[in-house]
């Protein structure tokens, strides 16, 4: 089979469902319409290239932890410039997201839920590295969010002589709570509603459905734990707030 034959009609296809995606968000003139265009286009690139790379390095294992810290640092970045790009976001997000994912993947191999290995250190660091960002942009955003919407209440605890902690403790749990809900809906309908990516390559690449049940479960738990640690580690930096904060945009 050429080239042609094999990626053409997925390039078509990609190219289909991006333009009626742009054109849905800028017949209701949505700010950024073409953002998730240029999202594709950029994830495309990208996994093109991390395909050629790991076709090569994906068994070593000092290739395959430069490759998880180029995923973590930028993940990191990302969340961090959703959230309000300053020195003091970058270390937040840098310190959550790596407390959350370096406890998350220590108990999932130490406990040998999933063998110790390149490649799956690889397959499961990148997914719970893309989730805890994720999570860390949900818990960051939603925090300011509800403190900016609540501000007379959060002046009246401190007006009251509440440290600025005590003044947004019930605003923190809530914005953990919001951000990890895309998680936790993920968790409990799968093979329900979805068949998570993971679990479908996994029977694809030959592997028994019960099997990859079960290391799909251990991802998901994997996700939660993360984005938990994630999200509390990162409303706590953010929650002794003294002047109402800008809510990004």
């Amino acid at each position: 089979m050429s080239w042609s034959e094999e990626f053409l009609p997925s390039v078509i296809g990609v190219a289909t469902l991006v333009a009626i995606t742009t054109a849905v968000l800028w017949g209701f003139r949505t700010p950024r319409y073409f953002a998730p265009a240029l999202a594709v286009l950029r994830g495309a690139l990208q996994l093109a290239l991390i395909s050629i790379i790991l076709s090569g390095v994906i068994t070593d294992p000092l290739w395959v932890a430069l490759a998880l810290f180029v995923m973590f640092s930028v993940a990191a970045l990302t969340a961090s410039g959703r959230i309000g790009w300053n020195l003091w976001h970058v270390g937040l997000v840098f310190t959550a997201m790596a407390l959350g994912i370096a406890v998350t993947l220590a108990v999932t191999f130490i406990t040998g839920a999933i063998e110790f290995s390149s490649r799956y250190a690889l397959a499961i660091g990148g997914i719970v590295i893309g989730n805890a960002m994720m999570t860390a942009t949900l818990a960051g955003r939603r925090f300011m969010e509800v403190t900016d919407e609540r501000w007379e209440t959060v002046e009246g605890w401190l007006a009251l002589g509440a440290t600025p902690r005590q003044a947004t403790r019930e605003l923190t749990r809530l914005a953990v709570h919001s951000a990890l809900i895309p998680s936790t809906d993920q968790t409990k309908t799968t093979g329900l509603v979805t068949l998570p990516g993971a679990f479908v390559g996994a029977i694809f690449g030959g592997v028994s459905p019960l099997e990859a049940g079960r290391f799909q479960i251990v991802v998901l738990a994997a996700i939660m734990a993360a984005g938990s640690i994630t999200a509390i580690v990162v409303v706590s930096g953010l929650a002794p707030v003294r002047t109402r904060p800008a809510v990004p945009t």
